[in-house]
This record gives structure tokens, sequence and C-alpha cells, in this order.
């Protein structure tokens, strides 16, 4: 579930020159070829100008459309041009426009004609390219003598007039003259300036032809590649979303710009081709005597930009159809197809997609539903309407190699994505500033999807480790952000991109599952239909969610509020951060206080609600169910509370997002009720008890050592969630102390608590020959093989080991349980040395298993070694070794390895430029994050202040702005150290004596 590093005990040795040079040999390096964009193919698409939706049945070649010219296309390459001739703007417009990120809602788009042809193959100046033309039908809903459409790196063919566009009327209307146009480079947009003005009411048609680099960028429409029987194929695809549908084609690019889509794709024999709709039908077609097909595709549902996706490969599919007669298509490489990977998907996403029918009341609109598993994706799914694109691991789950995570992994991903057609695609949000509305539901429905398909895993309970505690970890510093901002503060791709980030996904799900917790889910579903019921097709902002759950709230005598829903969640979406609600049991007295992280810090913004909430309090006493209590205030007396000899518990389950303290002789009666009789109290909030208390202690509310004795009993726990969160609070508070003397002790100590559980799995499976049936308890089993071989137990070292020696003996017959491979083949690398390692180098690329080889990448950063860790730091940056969407996972699994976690801030600080240019910006982040996340000393906070000097002067703010929070952690780290070491340490030598 985690990054945590394996690492066993250290291995003796240096390794020879010898046996790097073996691994040099036995690795085959391919350099990546470059692209250079200033260089095109010479080449025209040339199609039609007609609005219509046409069809090629009575052409022979593409050259019998009508274009702009007979001539061969001049190519206008991109430019900012620095006088836009302001002078030239009319009346009704504004002058510069077109420096603003925001379409000026003077015109509304109908429908796109859209036609793409990419270029599979490499052109004369070694680039891949796509041409393409597309028409979009708009209307006129403000008078303006100005058109802006989004466009972004791509270059037009130029009208016989020298324009980029050519604009024509529809339905009688008469379209003025264009004066001039231009690209505007920094705004992203495509420039037309009218004669005269266009009328209100007035449809009008906009055609354009173009061309741009199939790159491999992972945005807008790009390529992909991967090799079958030897032989590489590539893949044309798409990721639109937020900002990239305008580098793919023009088009006004913001998701209220809703239209319909006609698509056609053009691709050669033996390809097939895919979209958001049904395909109508392919022809054979000859332009300029090439044979080619010609796929036409039905027009989409009303919808916005960022979800239209075209896709041309050489995949397989397999098929099944919902209950309502939805079609199902899997699509994947054939030989992933043929193994088996595509049935476990295919199984469910019908199933899935039923029960949401059933969830939301509201029928899914479209007559087929596409997922297809890519070699390359930058996320993990993206929810296109019809064709839902899926990075390989995401979708395809192998029985024979995945484990049950993978598993779990798919079936979460399938169901967010499915969650969107509904909340994202057939309502959306009005703006970026409310992604989370998209975002925050498919992360809580997606639990409820996966439960309804697979009751037996207890899925719902897995959310609070999976989500809620990422939110928790999100939304405690001061510079976090609102579920909800203001639209002007997202306006650039930049800012819109930031946002998708741990507070809108996780926070935003937290945030709803309490909400639905306090209104009940029957009513919160109720709420949720009606909803989509007015608002289909169209576009809302967080209001119009409270205004219909409010009617539903009205209408049910059940439902006792104590004020209205939107005066209770605007608190938790309009301000960032949420509260530590305190019980004092001695007086009943409650209070709450914006919980920060770090206690010498102050929030980045100001709140509206002065950070203060309407907290609904679930809680229990001595194991007694209470009645819900809502506190209203900043502080507040509640005198059932008060009690002198009986435990309190509060946020029974987690239902809430906030986070609890006690009073002293409280958090005593917990303590002791841990170590006597564990299982009265909940698991969820064994697991949360833990999670408060260290975090509390981080924030110096608490004591350390109060933290740590939450630990204690774990000797006699066996349940996943409370041992997962113990892990990793002991894991991030013991990091601090790796390098220093009282790392002996931190061993022991873990060795005392794990080896229990342990041997307890070691007796229930049998000796290790069987595999518990319950999901929790495969995923503890894991979790305590790893723990302890990390701890040093000898004999889970020589287990490990001995498991791994096996497989190397008899690599076609791995009989380690799919479900352990990730730990086992970890402590396998640690303990040994270069055989290993390279075992495990030729079975990742050996293995057709996308699960399989993405353990083995781990497995791979497990190494004691540091010139093994260092090469393979250096094939990150080739993307023929590694894919470029894997690069930066790599470089964090070496960061987690102790021994690796120099070299790796060494690398990115070496690289940090070539990282940024080749991988992307996302990249970029996430590598300087997982490479300098664990630096505790003063020479590495002065080494954190050169490097962002140096970034500074290359002009990456987001980058700066990472370091800069980087180089805060760095500080409250050392802050925390020098107060609370030694109280650590006292605490350890107290508890092993």
């Amino acid at each position: 579930m985690g990054t945590g590093s394996c690492i066993s005990r250290p291995v003796a040795g240096i390794l020879t020159t010898a046996a790097i040079i073996i691994i040099l040999i036995f690795l085959v390096v391919l350099s990546p070829q470059k692209s250079r964009a200033d260089n095109w193919e010479n080449d025209k698409l040339n199609s039609t100008d007609s609005p219509q939706y046409y069809s090629t049945k009575d052409y022979d070649t593409l050259e019998d459309y009508n274009t702009f010219s007979d001539e061969e296309p001049e190519f206008f390459e991109v430019y900012n041009e620095k006088d836009p001739h302001t002078d030239l703007h009319l009346h009704t417009d504004k002058p510069g426009l077109w420096k603003s990120y925001r379409l000026p809602g003077t015109l509304s788009p109908q429908y796109y004609n859209i036609t793409m042809w990419p270029r599979l193959f490499r052109n004369i100046y070694g680039m891949y390219i796509f041409t393409g033309h597309s028409g979009v039908a708009f209307t006129c809903v403000k008078e303006t003598g100005l058109i802006l459409i989004h466009s972004n790196k791509l270059n037009y063919t130029l009208t016989p007039e020298g324009h980029h566009a050519k604009l024509t009327g529809l339905e009688g209307a008469e379209a003025p003259a264009i004066k001039k146009t231009w690209l505007e480079v920094e705004t992203q947009y495509l420039v037309i300036q009218l004669s005269e003005t266009l009328q209100v009411g007035s449809t009008y048609w906009l055609y354009m032809e173009f061309q741009g680099e199939l790159a491999d960028d992972l945005r807008g429409f790009y390529r992909t590649e991967y090799v079958e029987d030897g032989v590489k194929k590539i893949i044309a695809t798409t990721r639109m979303e937020p900002t990239d549908a305008r580098k793919a084609f023009p088009c006004f690019d913001e998701p209220a710009m809703k239209a319909v889509f006609h698509v056609t794709l053009i691709h050669p024999f033996s390809t097939v081709a895919l979209s958001n709709g049904m395909k109508i039908g392919t022809e054979i077609i000859t332009p300029r005597y090439q044979r080619l097909l010609q796929t036409k595709f039905q027009p989409t549902e009303k919808m916005s930009t960022y979800l239209v996706a075209f896709v041309v490969s050489n995949f397989a599919y397999i098929r099944t159809r919902t209950k309502s007669d939805v079609l199902i298509r899997v699509w994947a490489r054939r030989q992933a197809l043929v193994d088996g990977h595509g049935e476990y998907a295919r199984s469910i996403t019908g199933h899935i997609l039923d029960y949401f029918q059933n969830y939301y009341n509201s029928t899914y609109p479209m007559p087929k539903s596409d997922q297809i598993a890519l070699p390359d994706f930058s996320a993990g799914a993206m929810e296109n309407w019809g064709l839902i694109t899926y990075r390989e691991t995401a979708l395809l789950y192998d029985p024979k190699t995945s484990s049950n995570e993978d598993k779990e992994h798919v079936a979460i991903i399938i169901a967010h994505e499915l969650a969107h057609m509904w909340f994202g695609n057939l309502v959306t949000m009005k703006w970026w500033n409310d992604l989370w509305l998209n975002e925050g539901f498919a992360t809580y429905v997606s639990y409820l999807g996966v439960d309804d398909v697979q009751p037996t895993w207890n899925i719902k309970d897995l959310m609070v480790l999976n989500v809620i505690h990422d939110a928790f970890e999100a939304d405690a510093l001061s510079f976090s952000h609102p579920l909800s901002l203001p639209e002007e503060q997202v306006n650039t791709p930049e800012k819109i991109s930031a946002l998708f980030d741990t507070i809108t996904y996780s926070k935003g799900g937290a945030v709803l599952r309490m909400l639905s917790e306090f209104l009940s889910e029957p009513v919160f579903a109720r709420g949720l239909s009606a909803y989509l019921k007015q608002f289909a097709y169209g576009n809302t902002v967080y209001t119009d969610l409270w205004g219909k759950l409010q009617e539903v709230v009205d209408a049910d005598p059940e439902v006792n509020l104590p004020v209205t829903i939107s005066e209770i969640m605007n608190r938790w979406i309009l301000q960032m951060g949420f509260p530590v609600v305190t019980i004092d049991t001695r007086t009943g007295n409650i209070t709450q206080n914006h919980f920060l992280s770090d206690a010498d810090s102050k929030p980045s913004r100001s709140s509206p609600y002065n950070y203060e909430w309407f907290v609904p309090i679930s809680w229990m006493k001595n194991g007694t169910l209470m009645d819900r209590y809502w506190l209203l205030e900043k502080n507040a007396t509640h005198d059932p509370m008060k009690t002198d000899n009986e435990w309190l518990l509060a946020n029974v389950n987690v239902s809430g997002f906030y986070r609890v303290n006690y009073d002293p002789q409280n958090w005593q009666r917990l303590l002791s009720q841990l170590s006597t009789d564990h299982s009265v109290i909940p698991v969820l909030n064994r697991a949360q008890i833990v999670d408060d208390a260290f975090n509390l202690a981080k924030a110096n509310i608490i004591n350390i050592s109060v933290a740590l004795r939450t630990t204690s009993y774990l000797s006699e726990e066996r349940e996943y969630q409370p041992w997962k969160s113990a892990t990793k609070n002991l894991n991030n508070l013991f990091d601090k102390f790796r390098r220093t003397i009282v790392n002996e002790n931190i061993q022991k100590y873990l060795r005392s608590k794990v080896q229990p559980l342990f041997y307890y799995f070691k007796n229930i499976t049998d000796d290790w020959t069987k595999f518990p049936s319950r999901l929790a308890d495969q995923y503890n089993l894991d979790n305590a093989i790893s723990l302890a071989c990390s701890a040093g137990l000898e004999d889970c070292v020589n287990l490990t080991t001995e498991w791994y020696r096996l497989w190397m003996e008899n690599p076609d017959k791995n009989s380690i349980n799919p479900s352990m491979r990730r730990t086992v083949y970890c402590n396998g690398i640690a303990a040994g040395g270069v055989d290993e390692w390279l075992f495990a180098w030729k079975m990742y690329f050996t293995s057709s298993s996308a699960a399989e080889k993405e353990r083995l990448q781990y497995a791979l950063s497990c190494t004691r070694y540091n010139e093994i860790l260092n090469l393979y730091l250096n094939y990150t940056l080739k993307s023929s070794v590694i894919p470029k969407d894997q690069a930066a996972s790599i470089i964090c699994h070496i960061a987690d390895n102790e021994v690796g976690r120099p070299l790796a801030w060494n690398f990115i600080r070496a690289n940090w430029m070539i990282i940024f240019n080749e991988l992307g910006e996302k990249a970029f982040m996430s590598s300087v994050y997982c490479g300098t996340k664990r630096l505790f000393s003063g020479i590495e906070l002065l080494m954190l202040h050169l490097f962002k000097f140096n970034i500074s002067k290359a002009g990456i703010e987001p980058a700066v702005k990472m370091v800069d929070l980087v180089i805060m952690f760095t500080e409250n780290n050392m802050s925390w150290m020098a107060k609370h070491s030694g109280e650590v340490m006292s605490w350890l030598q107290e508890e092993l004596a």
C-alpha cells in the first residue's frame, strides 16, 4: 500500500569493478530519440469546410474535398506577436481580451466536426506528427467583433487571404470578413479579429486546418510505444484534462463550453480507431496514393472538451454487456488479453456501472463504455465519456502474478472513473475552482461501487487509511487550500493543474463521506439523484448541490440538522484545514482549534469563518454509542461527556473529518483499555487513536511519550488497520533517528512488537503454506513480513531470502504468492548482491504483466550497493529503458532506501533541468519531494538553499515553491529533534529495560 522500503540487514562487501562491467554488459540501453519542434513534415490534410457531418462514400481520396487552396500549404509557425494592433478592436470589445486566460463568454459552441490523421512513423525530419482539420459551429451570445479560440502548439495552414481560419454563416447568417488573425502564445489563443461584429443569436462556422507534433509528452494528442513479438508498436492517444484539448485541435477549451463532437480518424490498415462515440463505419481512402482507413463515430453527448478522446492502436478487445444493455469492451495489448489480464476488468465494469445507475437513479446515456489500457499514461486513468483511458496497472489484472492489492487498485480505479460518468461528465463543474465536485465525489462513491461488487472485502473501512489519513496529512499544512477557491484565483493552466492534488481528491471524498454519514446514505443518494436530474448536460457550482440536498432534507422529517446544509458544509469547503476537537472529560468542556502540524506556523490565508467549523461529533462511552452532538462554536459544554471513571471515545469509525484530543486522564483510560482488551474499541478507532496521537505530538499538543504508548499494545493486535497506522507513524518518527545511536533501540522495539504478529501468521498459514482468506489479513501478512524483515528479525530475513533463491533457481516457476512478492523481492535483493539484482532486472524485461513489472521496478531499488543504485537512477532518464511515466516513481523508491536516499538527492541536484524538461513538471515535483522529504541536518538544509538558488535562476516558479516547502519541513524536523529526541530515547530505554 505504501512506498516504504523493505530493506533488511546490511550486506557486507564492496562491489567490484568487474561486477559493474557485468551489469553494463547485461543491460541493453537504447538512446532515446529527441524531437525537434521546429521541423514539420510538409504534408497537407485536405478537408471540407462544410459544417455538415459528411460521409466519404462518394470520394476516393481526401484530395476531392474542398479546401482553402489547391497549392501546397504554408505553415504558420507559432509565435507571440509583440504588437497585436490593439487599435483594430471594435467598440463592443475591451482591448487586449486575448491577454486574459478566460474566454470572454461572447460565443457558445454547439458542435464540432473533427478529423485527425496521426502518422505512426517518423517523417523525413525524424518527427512523429498529426494533421487535422476541424470546424466548430458557435452561436454569438454577446455582440463582439473578436473570436478567441484556444490553440496550443498547433501550426496552421493559411487561407489564400493569409488567415488561420475561415468563417462562414449558418442558417442564413452572414459572416463578417476576417481582418486579422494571430496566435497569442502566452494565453494559448488563436485570435481572429473581424471587420464587423457578429450578431447576437446568429450561428457561424469556423474552419481550420492544422498540424502538431505527436510527441511522447503524455499530453493532448500524443504517442506511446510498446514492444510486442519483438516489434515496436506506436499508439496515438489522448489526455486532454485539464487544458490540453487545445493542443490537439482548436477549441473553446473551458468546462462550461459544452458541445457535441463529431469525430473522424484516419489511420493505417491493421490498426483500429476508437473515440467517445460508437463507430459508424470504416472505409478505405487513398490520399496521395496511400491506402488508409477512415473511421467515423457517432456524435457524442453534449460534453466538455477535456472529455474528448481518440486512440489509434493495434489493440484487441474483449466484451460483455450490462444488464441495461450497455456494451462494455476492454482494450489492451493482444498478448495481455490472450493471457487473461483483461478478464477481471470485464467481469466488474458492467456490474459497477449498473450499481451507479441504480445509486444515482440515472441512466447511463451512451451505448458503450470502452476501457483501454495504455503503456504510458500520466495519470491512473481518465474518465473520457465512452472511452476511458487507463495506465496498464490500473486496468489489467493477471491472476497468476498480480496481488490482491493490485486487484483492489484496479477495482477502485474502474469505479472512480465510472462514477465520473455522472459526476463530472453528465454534470460538470462550471470552472476548475470547483474541481472537488468531480474528484471528491468519484473518490467517495468509488468505495461504494467496489463494496457492491466485492462485498467480502469490507473496502469502505479501508477508505480511512487510503483516503482520509492522506487528507489529514496534506490539510494540516499551513499553506493548504480550501476545496473551493474563488474563480479568479484559478485562471492559468498551471494553477488549474495544481488543483489535482490530495486536497481535491482525498479531502473532497472525506468531507462528502462525512456529509453522507450525518444525513444517512439513502437521503444523500436521493439528493444526488435530484441534483443530476436538474442539471444534466449542464454546469454547476457547489451551491447547486447544497440546494438540492436541502430540498430532500426538508422533505424528510427524520433528518434533524441544527442549521442548513449550506451553513454546515461551507465551513468545510471554503476554508482550508480542519479542527482538532479537545474533550475534557473532567468538565464536559469541548473546544475546537484549527489543527496545524507545525505548531509554530500560521495559516497562509485568512478564513471567512475564522477557522471554526460546525462539527458532527459521534461518540461512545465505555463502548456504548451515544447520541450525536453538534459543536457549533469554538467552546461548548456537554454534560453527558463528563466522567471520571469511564473512557470516552469521539469520532466513532472516523465518520468526521477532524482529529480528537482528550484530557490526560481520558488518554490514560484509553491506553489502559487498549492494553487490557483492545477489541472493545472499534478497529478503525484503534487505528485513529494511533494516528491522532502521533500527529498531536508532532504539533506539540501532547507529549511524544503518549503517542508512543499507543503502540505498546501492538504485540496483541492482529488487525490490519491499526498495524498499518502504527507502521506509518513509527517509520515517520524513527526515520529521524536512523543515523543516530538510537537506531539500535528502535530496531529492538520494532522487533518486540512485530515478532508475535509474524509468528501468528506463520501459525495460521500452516508454516507459510496457505494464504489467509480475508483481504485485511492478506494485507497484514505482507505488512508483518515487511516490518519484521526491516527490523532485522532473523527468521523473516532467512524466509524471504530463501523464497527468492528458490525462484532464481527455477525462474519459470515462481511459487511466491503474488500478494507477498513486492516485499519478498525487495528483501531478497537487499540481502543479496549483483546476481540477485541482475536476475530481477532480467525478469523485469521478460515479464508481460504490468503489475509484476511494477513490483520488480520497486524491488530493484532495494539493493544496498551504491553503484547499482546510481546506474538505476541514470536509466530513469532513458525512455528506451524506463517509460517516462514510471521514472519519477523509481526515483522515489530509491529515495525511500536508506542507502539510496543521498544518491537520489545528488542525482536530482545534478539532473534537475533534464528531469523537468524530459519527464515533465509533475515528475519533477514528485522527484524533488521524494528526494528531500527526509533531510534532518544543517548541511542538508544548506544544500536545499543552494538548490533553490539554482532553480530560481531558471525561473521555474512551481519548483521554487516546492523547495520552499521542503526547506520548511527540514527546519521543522530539525527543531522537533532538538526538542524531543531526548524524550524519545528515554522512553525507548525504559520500554526495553
